[in-house]
């Protein structure tokens, strides 16, 4: 019997897979948080024995050097791959024994040049599963720009053309499907949400398969790709050639540090104090030049976006979730985390140290403001979500651009920020703050607050 396990991490639209038959297991595109695997293998009294990668990711830092470390586990790549470490470098076809199950490697090129996919084999000897990895997603597939080394996107989007229609397309109808992204993540244009279903109902239903003639292929896989976040070459090159382990990161990040030393680290202009409160608690006090992201939300993606992943982290967290904070940090590939606001702001604010707050408006606020010339309004959005409402005059400037944007504001002009819900916009005012842009106004809830209290204020 074969179990199949999908474990999704949310935050990075990211699914790894835990696939075991008759004591071995198998573990593909493991997450950076490796326990969870060893932890499953151990309560199930499965040994694993392979950890197939399905490319060199991008998105994140794979557990794949770790888990490795803590299994003995072979570290499987498909064709084209030149990892810095050991590794075994398969041959388009070539098979792998998992108990009583077989796994097939097949070379699927185009999102990067070593993508593969894995096929899996019951016992009977009969295809049940494909991993498709960032080659084939629900409705959509692997963009070809983002890690494209010597080969340009047009290449890329050709050889992806071939894989599909070529190997992936010759699956039977009854092969599910298990992609390593859901909705939400950057490896794709437009992925679906919802079960991605088997083989049969991705060619009924996936744009790709059904554009038959390559030229259109090319084009629609290539037209209109927004720009690649900027950390995605590093973290693929850290997956290539190695990184250090999430223990070493952890043991250091968790370290709780007084308001005295913490004060003196953060004196250090190039120390990162990330604040990753809830907005409301940020907004109300905070420690002065802190940059606020959420923790609950698209934490890391917007960290490794708009910071560095060179950057000395210090961390203000909600007590007991410091490692959660650090390990999400760590999955991104930030790796100097400092250590961690002992006792947090109820403990900054006992040894007597100053305090900041970034104001809040409600919707009633909110069109006070507005009949005021004296604020300009920000949309922290997205070009696709501004053109589905947006409020008159707004100056759009999606977040991921705000840093390179700051020239733009004036340290004696008063601003208006808003999103969708507040969660951007309250980072965006934590980065204008920290720029000495002080007159500000977040407004809570962005626009789904609007929509439903004053829908009259959007335009259309």
């Amino acid at each position: 019997m074969i179990t199949i396990k999908k474990l999704y991490t949310k935050c990075l639209s990211q699914a790894s897979y835990y696939i075991e038959s008759n004591g071995e297991a198998a573990v593909i595109d493991p997450i950076r948080d490796f326990a969870i695997y060893t932890t499953l293998a151990t309560e199930r009294n499965a040994q694993i024995k392979y950890i197939f990668e399905t490319h060199f990711h991008a998105d994140f830092i794979s557990g794949h050097l770790d888990l490795q470390k803590a299994t003995g586990a072979c570290i499987i790549y498909g064709p084209e791959a030149v990892p810095v470490f050991a590794a075994h470098i398969a041959r388009h076809n070539e098979q792998f024994a998992l108990g009583d199950a077989i796994f097939e490697v097949l070379h699927t090129p185009g999102h990067t040049i070593e993508s593969s996919c894995f096929l899996l084999y019951d016992e009977k000897k009969f295809p049940v599963a494909v991993f498709t990895g960032d080659t084939l997603f629900n409705g959509e597939v692997g963009r070809p720009d983002l890690l494209s080394a010597n080969f340009d996107k047009y290449v890329l989007a050709e050889k992806l053309y071939h894989s599909l229609h070529g190997v992936l397309a010759k699956l039977p109808d009854e092969v599910l499907v298990y992609p390593g992204h859901g909705a939400g993540s950057a490896c794709g244009k437009n992925i679906v949400s919802g079960h991605t279903g088997n083989m049969g109902e991705q060619r009924k239903s996936n744009h790709a398969f059904l554009l038959t003639r390559k030229s259109d292929f090319i084009a629609a896989v290539v037209n209109d790709l927004p720009p690649a976040p900027s950390y995605f070459l590093k973290d693929a090159e850290m997956n290539r050639i190695g990184y250090p382990s999430l223990n070493q990161i952890l043991e250091q990040a968790c370290n709780d540090l007084t308001p005295e030393v913490f004060a003196g680290l953060a004196e250090n202009p190039n120390v990162l104090v990330l604040d990753v409160r809830e907005a409301t608690s940020y907004g109300e006090s905070h420690v002065p030049g802190s940059i606020h992201i959420g923790l609950d939300g698209a934490f890391a993606i917007w960290a490794a976006t708009l910071y560095d992943l060179e950057k000395e982290i210090l961390l203000i967290a909600p007590q007991g979730r410091e490692e959660e904070a650090a390990t999400r940090l760590a999955r991104v590939g930030f790796s100097k985390i400092l250590g961690c606001l002992k006792d947090g702001m109820i403990g900054w604010k006992k040894a007597g140290k100053k305090v900041a707050h970034i104001e809040s408006i409600d919707v009633t606020d909110l069109m006070y403001f507005m009949d005021s010339s004296d604020y300009k309004i920000i949309d922290l959005r997205k070009s696709e979500e501004v053109k589905q409402m947006r409020l008159p005059h707004a100056l759009q400037v999606p977040l991921a651009e705000l840093p390179y944007r700051l020239h733009e504001f004036s340290k004696t002009e008063k601003y208006i920020l808003y999103c969708v819900s507040g969660y951007r916009s309250m980072i965006a005012a934590s980065i204008l703050r920290h720029a000495g842009i002080r007159q500000l106004l977040n407004v809570t809830g962005g626009v789904n607050e609007i929509a439903k209290h004053a829908p009259q204020l959007l335009l259309y």
